[in-house]
């Protein structure tokens, strides 16, 4: 296996989607990833500009271990996207010449496989998920009941019914007959920090277009509005098989593109989607410098 020499704090950022994320490896930093350096890092006006920071970590459980952080400094306990981010950059970047292999994420396992390349690298990336969770406790909802499924809850001066599933992180999906971003952009925030949800949650508004078919519009916890995300899709696909809209094969549309989830009879999910490089860099010393500063405004 050869691994692609690479300088101290080299970055590489890449867009599932347009869901953007910076990849970093934790045993090749000078700097230790706070709180106030993620944030900078992230913001597109004193860093780099991102949706995320993905981290490569050791793992003794699996082939490699993987880390997501939040633009708001928070750390997630999984990304879709930010996965196929990390095993394009893994194979990529010549950590593995296998094209199936074992990621470890903050709560589980989940299993990689390279299904189309171009040119040497990884362009369309399979991801198994792992195993959708309804109970209310595993989400976390703050809930007795066995399932929180077509729920009515209060947002705002809004109710809305909702159905809560864990993907590995917690999301809450609407069933919308139709899609408007402005609605998810002004009550995504309000259901993201609803009371019911101790650890907060992500937010999709879902529409089933036919048996094989859906579309979602998309408020990431600690993100805001995304124009594409692997868990949310994977989650609002779950919530559209469980309401009986769906089949459990379908392509998922979002504003960034497409994503083909499927879901078996035990709940398990595989998700299918490219990833593109877009630029591969080294943190400046002024950044480094910069990086515990609190930003301005």
């Amino acid at each position: 296996m050869h691994i692609r020499e690479m300088e101290k704090n080299t970055f590489v950022k890449s867009h599932g989607l347009g869901n953007e994320y910076l990849v970093l490896d934790s045993e090749n930093l000078s700097f230790k990833l706070t709180v106030p350096a993620i944030k900078r890092l992230c913001n597109i006006h004193f860093g780099i500009g991102s949706d995320g920071i993905v981290l490569k970590v050791p793992s003794e459980k699996a082939d490699f271990g993987f880390r997501v952080y939040n633009p708001d400094g928070s750390e997630a306990e999984k990304s879709g996207n930010g996965l196929r981010i990390f095993c394009k950059y893994l194979y990529d970047y010549g950590f593995t010449e296998k094209k199936q292999f074992s990621v470890e994420t903050l709560t589980d396992m989940v299993y990689a496989d390279i299904v189309e390349q171009e040119g040497g690298r990884a362009k369309r990336i399979t991801v198994d998920m792992g195993k959708a969770k309804f109970n209310p406790r595993e989400i976390p909802v703050n809930s007795d009941l066995p399932e929180f499924i077509a729920q009515k809850i209060t947002a705002g001066d809004r109710e809305f019914e909702v159905n809560c599933v864990s993907v590995g992180n917690p999301h809450c999906v609407v069933v919308k007959e139709q899609l408007d971003e402005a609605e998810i952009r002004k009550y995504g925030p309000l259901l993201e920090n609803h009371p019911l949800f101790p650890n907060r949650i992500n937010v999709q508004f879902a529409k089933a277009l036919s048996r094989n078919e859906a579309e979602i519009r998309i408020w990431e916890r600690g993100a805001g509005y995304t124009l594409a995300s692997g868990s949310s899709s994977c989650a609002a696909a779950c919530a559209l098989v469980k309401r009986g809209l769906v089949d459990g094969d379908l392509t998922m549309y979002m504003q960034g593109g497409t994503l083909m989830i499927q879901i078996d009879k035990e709940w398990n999910i595989r998700m299918t989607g490219e990833v593109r490089e877009v630029a591969k860099g080294i943190l400046s010393q002024e950044l480094l410098e910069d990086l515990n500063q609190p930003l301005a405004g």
